[in-house]
Order: structure tokens, then C-alpha cells, then sequence
């Protein structure tokens, strides 16, 4: 955890991407959580190309080459809301490390919440909605591609276990910060 990131006085509050598997509330924490800063929410999943959703709807997981071009497009809408002086959060599930470094390079100061909890859980909520393209049994490659949030990362991880308000509550009362 460092301190370091390049954050400007204009701007109090970090962009931060909220992270983890499908169903474990990134939009709902994510939409509510930019409506408490008073910052403009971005849903990942809405900037997906036509051809990755389509894969996802067969059934079929994203492999790394599919989903680089669309974390590079996350973090290109939020560098440019930086560079309009405007910090975002952005749900999205950045599952593995290196998704997270490539958005960082692009978005210094990037902090990260990661939502986590077990795999039955999130397999419970799943079994309760109906997603545009994420069928609930991607779950599984979900959770094998996962490399949760590591120490030296800037940001904090919460339990999907929380009510959504007690986990925006969680991520503000730590600004982003473990």
C-alpha cells in the first residue's frame, strides 16, 4: 500500500475501479458508491465490443486477448475523465493483476476495492438474476482466473457479505486504502 499516487488537490478522491467475479455487486456498489462522492459511475460491461459479449452468451470465457482491448478502454474513458478533471468509479472485474497494472499505467493513482467472498455465494446470487450475456456457469472460470487484490496493491478488499451501503460505507470510511 502506498501513498504515493498522483492524485491532485482538485481532485480528493482517487478513480477507483470496485472488482471481482460476476455477481458480486460491482455495479450496485459501484453506482452507489460514485452517487456518495458525487463522481461519475462507468459500467465496464457497457463497454464490452458486440463480438466479446456474443462469446460470452455462447458460453464461452473471455481469454486474456479478448479482454485487453476492453480494460484498455475502461481506463482510456478514465484517463480522459482525468484529464477533464473528473475522478470516476468504474465497475469491473479486473480479475487478474496484470489487467490491474495495464489500467494503472494508464490511470495513475488507480485504487482498486476488490468484492470477495466464497464461491457458493456468488453462485446463489447468480441463480437469482438474469445477466444480458454472463450465463451463471462462467462462474467457474471466474473464479480460476481470480488473483485477488495483493498487499502492495492501492486499494482495500470488502466481503461481498456486507449490505451494498455497509460496503460503500467500508470503502469510504478507507477513502481506498487498506
Amino acid at each position: 500500500m502506498t501513498d504515493d499516487s498522483p492524485v491532485s488537490p482538485a481532485l480528493p478522491v482517487p478513480p477507483m475501479v470496485v472488482m471481482g467475479v460476476q455477481g458480486s455487486g460491482k455495479s450496485t456498489v459501484g453506482r452507489l458508491l460514485a452517487e456518495s462522492r458525487g463522481l461519475r459511475f462507468i459500467d465496464g460491461d457497457d463497454l464490452h465490443s458486440a463480438e466479446a459479449k456474443a462469446k460470452m452468451a455462447s458460453g464461452h470465457p473471455l481469454t486474456d486477448a479478448d479482454r485487453l482491448p476492453w480494460l484498455t478502454r475502461i481506463a482510456d474513458a478514465m484517463a480522459a475523465a482525468l484529464g477533464a478533471g473528473e475522478s470516476t468509479v468504474v465497475a469491473c472485474s479486473a480479475l487478474k493483476r496484470s489487467y490491474r497494472d495495464l489500467m494503472r499505467a494508464i490511470v495513475p493513482g488507480l485504487v482498486f476495492a476488490e468484492l470477495y467472498g466464497d464461491q457458493s455465494l456468488v453462485a446463489d446470487r447468480l441463480s437469482h438474476r438474469n445477466h444480458e450475456y454472463m450465463p451463471t456457469h462462467l462462474l467457474d472460470s471466474q473464479f480460476a482466473t481470480l488473483e485477488p487484490l495483493a498487499a502492495d496493491e492501492a486499494g482495500l478488499r470488502v466481503s461481498l457479505t456486507k449490505t451494498p451501503d455497509e460496503i460503500v460505507g467500508a470503502i469510504t470510511e478507507s477513502n481506498g486504502q487498506r
